[in-house]
């Protein structure tokens, strides 16, 4: 069994070049001196769906593009579940212009990132999140 797992809830997509992903988020967490990845999972879903899994779990009656559950029971693994809106990361991509894959590969190093420890509610821990990012966005080669 695959330790980065990819799942649908309440949507019909596919995401594509899930082994490039795979390894792209292995070479990250290896970057933040982290060991190795434990059992992670992308849950990609509508809108809807993350509404209710904001309201149920963090008392946040809003729409998000992502919530990033940690479940790492060891300080050198990361392990969680990253639920994704792909109706936000369309929206976002058109808002930000800039092709949905890129938006996707961005909001999942951002779940990533957050369960290497970077938090991003105030305005410097944002920016440091924005500057992982983009980091690791351009270190993607595909």
């Amino acid at each position: 069994m695959k330790s980065i797992q990819f799942f649908t809830e309440d949507i019909d997509f596919k995401i594509k070049e899930k082994g490039k992903i795979r390894q792209w988020i292995l070479e990250s967490v290896k970057n933040e001196g982290f060991k190795r990845v434990g059992e992670l999972s992308f849950i990609l879903c509508s809108d809807d769906y993350l509404l209710e899994i904001n309201k149920q779990y963090l008392n946040h009656d809003t729409y998000t593009d992502i919530v990033t559950f940690d479940s790492s029971e060891d300080e050198d693994t990361i392990a969680g579940d990253i639920f994704i809106s792909v109706e936000r990361i369309r929206e976002n991509a058109q808002k930000f212009r800039v092709a949905e894959r890129d938006e996707l590969h961005r909001v999942i190093i951002h779940g990533v990132m957050h369960l290497c420890g970077y938090p991003d509610k105030k305005p410097a821990e944002k920016a440091k999140m924005t500057a992982k990012e983009d980091e690791y966005l351009s270190k993607r080669t595909f």
